[in-house]
């Protein structure tokens, strides 16, 4: 199976690096500006299916691409209980040593919880036949989902940069899960 992932496009606190999971912030104009330009860039291919979050975000950045999806609720963005809102620098003036991949967040998830929502995304898109599909979501969530695509532990998503509005691809080389391409710009 082939999975393109595309993240959502640029909020207000995807610019200042503020953790935003459960915050429904809309695309900047920066953002609508970069989900159209996916649009573009996404257009020549057949998806057998497209997935997105149900995030405000998410879905303004699949709507530009004029294509059917379902929302898939697996896909919401790593949950960041009381760090929500806080970038990691004024997260490491609570805690100096806090870190997502190891530590999660108190009152919201750990790399493992969201580890099990990507690993049930993926198991639905097997289940159904899927060939290759389309994921719209969130930067922690689809670095995890991709870990596990590739049969890594869910904290290795900790390896996997990935910018607003990029695309990546998930694909199988010689019978085995391979990254394609990763954060390519649109």
């Amino acid at each position: 199976m082939d999975l393109w992932l595309l993240r959502h496009g640029e909020t207000a606190w995807s610019r200042t690096g503020q953790h935003t999971g459960a915050t429904d912030l809309p695309l900047t104009a920066v953002g609508e500006q970069q989900a159209r330009a996916a649009a573009e860039r996404l257009s020549d291919l057949d998806f057998d299916v497209v997935r997105v979050s149900p995030a405000r975000r998410a879905v303004a950045t699949a709507d530009a691409l004029g294509r059917d999806y379902v929302v898939d609720d697996g896909l919401v963005e790593f949950d960041y209980g009381e760090y929500e809102g806080l970038t990691t620098v004024q997260v490491r003036t609570r805690r100096p040593t806090w870190d997502l991949w190891t530590d999660g967040c108190p009152g919201g998830e750990t790399a493992p919880d969201v580890g099990a929502r990507a690993d049930a995304v993926l198991q639905r898109l097997v289940d159904a036949g899927v060939r290759r599909g389309l994921l719209v979501g969130h930067s922690h969530t689809l670095r995890i989902l991709a870990a596990r695509y590739l049969g890594l532990g869910p904290q290795m998503g900790r390896l996997f940069k990935l910018d607003t509005a990029t695309v990546s691809v998930l694909s199988v080389y010689h019978d085995r899960p391979v990254l394609g391409t990763w954060n390519a710009p649109t």
